[in-house]
C-alpha cells in the first residue's frame, strides 16, 4: 500500500483502500454513488447560503458540529455523483479533529483512482467541498471551545 494512506484518518484510509481494490471505473462510480446514498437526511432548514459550498456547479450544502474536539458533518447535494463525493468525505472525516482535517491535502483522491474519471468541473467541485469542510471544521472547533 502507498504511504499516502498512512497519514489519513483511519476511516478515510479505509475508504481509499476500498477504492484501490476496484479497477473498473463503472464500479468506482457505483461505489461513489453508494456513499451518497448512505448520507443521513439533511434538514431543509440547513439549506441556506452559509452552508452552501461555493464554486460548485451542483447545489452542495455542508454543516459541521464539534463534540469533545471531534468534528461531525452532514451534507447534501442535488447531483448523485457530487453527493457521492460529499458522502465519501463525510464518512472519511467524521470523528476526526479539526487539526487532522486541516492538515490533510486533497491529494488522496488520486489514490482512489476517481480523479482519472472526474470531469474538470467535478474535480473542482470535490476540491471546493473539501476546502469548505476544512473551513467548517475550524469554525465548529471555535464554537466548541466557547
Amino acid at each position: 500500500m502507498s504511504s499516502t494512506t498512512d497519514s489519513l484518518p483511519p476511516a478515510l484510509a479505509k475508504i481509499v483502500k476500498r477504492f484501490q481494490r476496484v479497477s473498473d471505473n463503472k464500479r468506482r462510480y457505483e461505489q461513489l454513488i453508494y456513499y451518497g446514498q448512505r448520507l443521513s437526511e439533511f434538514p431543509q432548514s440547513d439549506k441556506v447560503a452559509e452552508n452552501k459550498v461555493p464554486g460548485c456547479v451542483s447545489q452542495v450544502y455542508v454543516t459541521a458540529s464539534s463534540d469533545e474536539g471531534k468534528v461531525f458533518y452532514q451534507g447534501d447535494s442535488d447531483s448523485q455523483l457530487t453527493k457521492g463525493l460529499l458522502g465519501l468525505l463525510i464518512e472519511g472525516l467524521n470523528g476526526s479533529t479539526a487539526n487532522e482535517i486541516v492538515q490533510l491535502t486533497p491529494d488522496f483522491i488520486k489514490e482512489t483512482g476517481l480523479n482519472a474519471s472526474l470531469t474538470p468541473s467535478r474535480a473542482n467541485g470535490f476540491y471546493n467541498i473539501f476546502k469548505t469542510m476544512q473551513k467548517k471544521a475550524l469554525e465548529s472547533q471555535a464554537t466548541d471551545n466557547n
